[in-house]
């Protein structure tokens, strides 16, 4: 499922916007169609999707795939391309979506790639998805006695999960994709370390405030507003142009 963002006539450049997943997915739809409105105005065609089993796409969620998510963004740029006659194409990613931009670059050729908070160590966000999970279970402001472990158990923070998904994302370490790369930091992270894999590679970092608190419980079904990474996409996108 995917929807295209075209312009009026020939667009040499092209957007693709790699989606999260679970809470993220839903709490960044509103800025990832925004971005692609703010974009597509200034003759940047965009393509918003969806993996197979995931968001309006397709599929059992149980059945998600890292493979398969990464034929979809091979897929969506693919059409991208088609539909726009652009020659070079930016991948954009927030968390997840990040991580999976960021594999997905050697094959697809993304020109550039702006990662808004990536995902670069599986193993990590596991960890952090299973502490969210567990406190979300005990939260008074979603349920009124505290869940069991066994009533929660193959979730995270609301979606279903299988074995085979975590095993995958878990197993994820990033590798520099050797083209530009911005890293949109939100996380507050100190001297931009928690981005060094991207960073010794040659990536520029900026921050983004205010920032973006992803496992805040409170704030699960609430939808992120982030001006300020529109206006940093923006401004790199025309620097690219």
């Amino acid at each position: 499922m995917g929807v295209y963002h075209g312009v009026a006539g020939h667009a040499p450049l092209g957007m693709l916007l790699c989606p999260p997943l679970g809470q993220a997915l839903m709490r960044t739809h509103r800025i990832y169609r925004q971005l692609a409105t703010s974009l597509a105005a200034r003759g940047i065609c965009v393509l918003r999707f969806d993996y197979r089993g995931s968001g309006d796409s397709a599929g059992d969620s149980r059945a998600l795939d890292w493979q398969h998510c990464l034929a979809d963004i091979r897929s969506a740029a693919a059409e991208l391309r088609v539909r726009s006659g652009c020659a070079a194409v930016i991948g954009f990613g927030a968390q997840l979506g990040g991580g999976l931009a960021l594999a997905a670059a050697p094959a697809v050729g993304f020109a550039q790639l702006i990662l808004w908070d990536p995902v670069l160590d599986g193993a990590q966000h596991v960890a952090e998805l299973d502490a969210w999970q567990e406190g979300l279970r005990h939260d008074p402001q979603h349920y009124v006695r505290p869940r069991t472990a066994q009533e929660a158990a193959g979730q995270w923070l609301g979606f279903p999960v299988s074995p085979h998904w975590r095993a995958q994302v878990a197993a994820w370490r990033a590798e520099p994709a050797r083209v530009p790369t911005l890293v949109v930091d939100s996380l507050l992270q100190p001297a931009a370390s928690g981005w060094s894999p991207l960073v010794e590679a040659g990536a520029r970092v900026v921050a983004m405030r205010p920032g973006v608190h992803w496992g805040d419980l409170h704030r699960l079904e609430h939808a992120i507003l982030a001006p300020d990474l529109l206006r940093l996409v923006n401004e790199a996108v025309e620097q690219a142009a």
